[in-house]
């Protein structure tokens, strides 16, 4: 099994930049994509970015491309958000998640999800 622990969360202003991280431990080899979900109080959890061991291949939602970037370092088996131009509708819990394969991208259920999450808000 994977152990999954982000880092980085807080609140910031509208326009403002923010930098999530998650260090994955345990059975590291089930983390062959990785991945990022929030979910916001009321709403469903949705998918917000992802990003290949193999290739660095990238995923995104429509509503952060162009302002969210993922990456990863295979060496420190730990994932990244930077977040950019921040807005209100982006203030969620956001959890990181590890799968062992690449299907099924931006379903959450195709990912071991981190309990904890950690909360980003952004205030107008």
């Amino acid at each position: 099994q994977v152990q999954l622990e982000e880092s980085g969360g807080g609140s910031v202003q509208a326009g403002g930049s923010m930098t999530l991280s998650c260090v994955a431990s345990g059975h590291v080899s089930l983390s062959v994509t990785m991945a990022w979900f929030r979910q916001a109080p009321g709403k469903q959890r949705e998918f917000v970015a992802a990003i290949k061991r193999s290739d660095g291949d990238t995923y995104y939602s429509d509503s952060v491309k162009g302002r969210f970037t993922i990456s990863r370092d295979n060496a420190k088996n730990t994932v990244y958000l930077k977040m950019d131009n921040l807005e209100p509708e982006d203030t969620a819990v956001y959890y990181c998640g590890a799968a062992p394969k690449t299907l099924r991208v931006k379903i959450p259920t195709s990912y071991t999800l981190s309990a904890r999450g950690t909360q980003v808000t952004v205030s107008s």
